[in-house]
């Protein structure tokens, strides 16, 4: 049984939360998100709480739609945050020479290439480079802030020898010893 399901969800002010037939929708002061619920949950909202428990399942079933319960859940409070606050990933550059510039819906990397990256920001992602060498990816969804933010790493990972990359600011490269003679 899911303990994570059984947690409520407090609705702050200023934010509406409706459910129409299988799909939850979140509006705030940042937008609106929408997300489709499992048929096996149950999901009912009273005044300014949400909760969440199962349909009447066979047996066994019973283990998988905890599961789906507490996965809800979970999506719905990133969808509420994501509305109210919104979400954020901080990269950090490493390296001689290593740039980043944010250009409108763009991105323009210099990562020790012949040639300079440019990634294109996709709809409701926007990015900061308070300095060369730092990014602030940020949006209301909180997986595509994640994705995006993995596309930028991914282009120069951190190496493990000198730790020159992109990486998370948060984010601890475990570093390799060098070749002895």
């Amino acid at each position: 049984m899911s303990r994570v399901a059984k947690a409520p969800i407090t609705i702050e002010s200023g934010i509406d939360v409706s459910l129409s037939g299988a799909t939850l929708t979140a509006k705030g002061k940042l937008g609106q998100l929408t997300m489709d619920v499992n048929p096996a949950v149950v999901v009912a909202i009273n005044d300014n709480e949400i909760t969440f428990t199962i349909a009447k399942v066979e047996k066994k079933a019973e283990k998988l739609a905890w599961a789906q319960a507490g996965t809800a859940r979970a999506n719905t409070a990133n969808l509420i945050q994501g509305v109210s606050a919104g979400w954020e990933k901080k990269l950090s550059l490493i390296g001689v020479g290593y740039r980043a510039k944010a250009m409108g819906k763009s991105l323009d990397l210099t990562l020790g290439f012949s040639h300079p990256v440019v990634y294109a920001l996709p709809e409701g992602i926007t990015v900061e480079t308070p300095s060369q060498t730092e990014i602030i990816v940020k949006g209301m969804d909180k997986q595509k802030v994640g994705q995006v933010a993995a596309e930028i790493r991914a282009y120069r990972p951190p190496e493990p020898y000198k730790g020159k990359g992109v990486r998370y600011t948060d984010e601890h490269v475990v570093r390799k010893e060098a070749k002895k003679k």
